[in-house]
């Protein structure tokens, strides 16, 4: 998923604020594709590059995991924590070196799959495990049939609106269309004092989540089927509206180079009426106790159903000689509720399990989230050309914002078309 920083999510789920070191894993054996992981001598070391979602957390976590995972199991879990900055730099170079890690934690894996280069669930994951992970995260997680992408946490976005800004608007209920969005973030507009009705991030840290809320509550979608429509009409409608919020001046200054950091700073300065959050933001508003904020479902369009973008991050597991029972082993152990979802509440994210929808439901905070996490959203993460798309996405979605919301759609599908 990602971190508070960048996104995860995940499922961010829209609470609160919603991924390696030394080359070679435990084994000291390169990784080839297609290479057999339950050949070769039994390895008793492997190896896990985890992204770093908090300072205060990940760390801890990790190695206290591991030092359950040498207690019940025997093995030894080498761990290293890696920063959502250099992760996918460090982990690409890892893999071209063939000295790939036996686990890695990212936000994409497909290309991997591609290149047969993963495990899939029915190799590594226990059965009963895989019955437990939530649908919509199984269906993102796998590729061409097999499941390979298996979630460590989520996230979901929601809509977050300032109480003090709306009331000193006039404003008495949260939007339920783009065309009230449009309106209420006019009135906190004119308030003046500094006050923007929306802040818009869509610079180059997480664009492709910001615009996925919109464009699935406009009917759109990233792909359908084989076939992308990255450029359909929806869409190009969506960024168009976007557009005109930034033309009439509603926004923060320069949407185009906002990060999603930038925009949560903004709201939780008090200065921003309404921003897509996830449940990190509520955790660190909740702690700065300076801004008096609801939690919504995020307008539609036309005002149907509100639909959510939905986060997870992976943990894959790389084929390599004489680690197969090891990494099942990790997985066992990691699944465990008193291991999973101690990790999820303490990084502030959500549930990727069944059962820890269920045992999460009882903080009232998390029911916008949890309500709708099981059908949300994700991006098409069970291609591996969107590993490129995002990154094109990333650098370019902005750029619709201060010249042509079609032509820059255009130049995105034709990207995607052309495999990255």
């Amino acid at each position: 998923m990602t971190s508070t920083k960048k996104s995860v999510v995940v499922a961010g789920v829209a609470i609160a604020g919603l991924a390696l070191g030394a080359c070679g894993g435990g084994t000291g054996a390169g990784t080839s594709a297609g290479a057999s992981g339950g050949s070769g001598q039994e390895v008793k070391t492997i190896k896990l590059v985890a992204a770093e979602y908090s300072k205060d957390h990940t760390k801890a976590f990790w190695d206290a995991f591991a030092k359950t995972y040498n207690q019940k199991t025997g093995y030894t879990l080498d761990v290293q924590v890696v920063s959502w900055d250099n992760i996918d730099q460090q982990s690409s170079t890892m893999i071209q070196n063939n000295q790939a890690p036996d686990i890695l934690n990212l936000n994409a894996y497909a290309s991997y799959a591609k290149d047969g280069l993963l495990y899939d669930s029915d190799t590594v994951l226990p059965a009963a495990v895989k019955s437990d992970i939530l649908d919509t995260f199984v269906k993102y997680g796998t590729y061409q049939g097999k499941f390979y992408g298996f979630p460590d946490l989520s996230s979901a976005r929601a809509f977050f609106y300032n109480k003090t800004l709306f009331k000193q608007a006039g404003i008495n209920e949260p939007p339920k269309t783009w065309a009230e969005l449009e309106d209420d973030a006019k009135k906190i507009t004119a308030l003046g004092n500094g006050n923007v009705g929306y802040a818009l991030p869509l610079g180059p840290e997480e664009s492709q989540g910001e615009f996925s809320m919109w464009l699935f509550n406009n009917g759109g979608t990233w792909k359908d089927g084989t076939k992308w429509t990255i450029n359909s009409d929806k869409n190009v409608e969506t960024l168009t509206f976007l557009k005109k919020l930034a033309d009439e001046k509603v926004t923060q200054n320069n949407p185009a180079r906002t990060n999603r950091a930038d925009a949560f700073d903004l709201f939780k300065s008090g200065k921003a009426g309404m921003v897509i959050g996830f449940s990190p933001l509520a955790g660190a508003l909740d702690a700065d106790k300076k801004v008096d904020y609801g939690v919504a479902p995020f307008p539609s369009n036309d005002g149907s159903p509100s639909k959510t973008f939905g986060v997870t991050d992976y943990l894959m597991a790389f084929k390599k000689p004489g680690n197969e029972k090891a990494v099942k082993a990790f997985y066992d152990l990691y699944y465990q509720p008193d291991q999973v979802n101690t990790f999820i509440k303490a990084e502030g994210f959500l549930p990727v399990t069944k059962s820890g929808v269920q045992q999460f439901q009882s903080d009232p905070k998390l029911k916008v989230y949890l309500d709708t996490l099981p059908n949300a959203q994700l991006t098409p993460t069970d291609d591996p050309t969107w590993d490129k798309v995002k990154l094109a996405v990333q650098q370019n979605l902005g750029g619709g914002i201060n010249g042509s919301p079609k032509a820059t759609l255009d130049g995105l599908q034709k990207t995607a078309e052309n495999g990255g």
